[in-house]
C-alpha cells in the first residue's frame, strides 16, 4: 500500500489477486464446486482482478464498510472501489446509504440488510453484573467500543451534566480520546471497561434506556448498527443519533439530531420502558434481521441480474 499511484502499483497489486485467485480456484476444484457465484467482500484490492481471473459467471460485491475515510485505504481504493463497482455484475449492501453511494456506479445494487445473531440478549441473564449493583436508577447504558471518531463524547458530556439524576454507564474499552475526557470528572458517569462478550447482555439487560450516540461522519453514517438489534431483542428503548442506515429502525428507535432531542426522547423511553407490548415491538424487530433473510434477498439480487 506504500507504493505511489502507477504502473508500478498495479503491476503488484495484479500479481497478487492473481494468486489469490489460483489459491481460490485450487479450492473450487477440492470441493468440486460448479459455476460458482463470487463474493468480494469489501475488499477492493484483492478483489479488484478477481471475475476476470477466474472467470465467473456472476460476481458480487458485497458493500458492508465505508472504508475511503481511513487514509489506508484511501490512498488506492479512491480509485479502486469505484472500478470494481462498476465491473461486477451486481452489489449488495448492509446499509441505505451505501446503497445510494453504490447505485452511482452500478444500477444493479441492493440493500440486503444484515443477519445478526441476538438469541442471547432475548434471555433473561440470571445474574446482575456486580459492578452494576451500587449505581442509582435509571441507568442510561452504551455497550461497545469507546471511540471518539465514532461517538460524540461531547453529547455525552452534556447529557449527563444536564440529567444529574440520570446514571450514564458505559461498557467497553477506551481510546485516548475518551480516556482524556471530561466525562471521568462527572459523579454520575460510569466507566465499567472491556467485557467478555458472553457477559454483554446482562449488562444491556440491566439499562433502563439504550443508547447509540455516534457522531455522524463517514465512517458511521452508512454503517449498519448491530448493537441496535442486540438492544432490541432484550426488549429494551433505544435512542440513537439519526443517520440514513438508522432509518431501517426508525419505527422501533427514538432518532435524535441534537442535545435538546436527546434529553426528550431518553425522557419519554423511560416512560415507555415497561410497556409490554412497546417490548414485544422490539424483540420482534430484532428477530426479523436473520441472516436467513439477508441471504434470501442476496440470492433475490442474483435472479434479478439475469445471472
Amino acid at each position: 500500500n506504500w507504493l505511489p499511484p502507477g504502473k508500478i502499483y498495479t503491476y503488484f497489486n495484479r500479481k497478487n489477486n492473481k494468486r489469490l485467485a489460483t489459491q481460490i480456484q485450487v479450492a473450487c476444484e477440492s470441493l468440486g464446486f460448479k459455476d460458482p457465484l463470487l463474493i468480494i467482500d469489501n475488499d477492493f484490492y484483492n478483489g479488484l482482478y478477481l471475475g476476470e481471473l477466474l472467470q465467473s459467471t456472476c460476481v458480487m460485491y458485497y458493500l458492508r464498510d465505508y472504508l475511503l475515510y481511513q487514509p489506508y485505504f484511501n490512498k488506492h481504493g479512491v480509485r479502486a472501489e469505484p472500478a470494481i463497482l462498476k465491473k461486477v455484475d451486481v452489489v449488495t449492501t448492509n446499509s441505505l446509504y451505501l446503497a445510494e453511494y453504490a447505485e452511482a456506479y452500478n444500477p444493479y445494487t441492493f440493500y440486503i440488510g444484515q443477519g445478526c445473531e441476538v438469541d442471547e440478549f432475548e434471555k433473561k441473564p440470571a445474574k446482575f453484573p456486580a459492578d452494576m449493583q451500587d449505581i442509582p436508577k435509571p441507568v442510561i447504558g452504551y455497550c461497545g467500543a469507546l471511540l471518539g471518531i465514532r461517538l460524540d463524547i461531547d453529547l455525552l458530556e452534556n447529557i449527563a451534566r444536564q440529567q444529574p439524576a440520570w446514571s450514564i454507564v458505559l461498557v467497553g474499552p477506551e481510546d485516548e480520546d475518551f480516556k482524556k475526557s471530561a466525562l471521568h470528572q462527572l459523579k454520575n458517569v460510569y466507566f465499567l471497561g472491556h467485557k467478555m462478550p458472553a457477559t454483554l447482555p446482562a449488562y444491556v439487560h440491566n439499562f433502563d434506556v439504550c443508547l447509540n450516540p455516534q457522531v455522524v461522519n463517514q465512517m458511521t453514517i452508512g454503517n449498519y448498527p448491530r448493537k441496535i438489534d442486540e438492544y432490541l431483542a432484550a426488549g429494551k428503548p433505544v435512542v440513537a443519533t439519526a443517520t440514513k442506515a438508522m432509518e431501517e429502525f426508525k419505527d422501533s428507535t427514538l432518532l435524535c439530531n441534537n442535545l435538546e432531542e436527546y434529553i426528550a426522547a431518553i425522557q419519554l423511553a423511560l416512560n415507555e420502558k415497561d410497556d409490554e407490548d412497546k417490548v414485544k415491538e422490539r424483540i420482534a424487530i430484532a428477530k426479523s434481521h436473520t441472516w436467513q433473510h439477508s441471504v434470501r434477498k442476496l440470492y433475490n439480487a442474483v435472479n434479478n441480474t439475469g445471472k
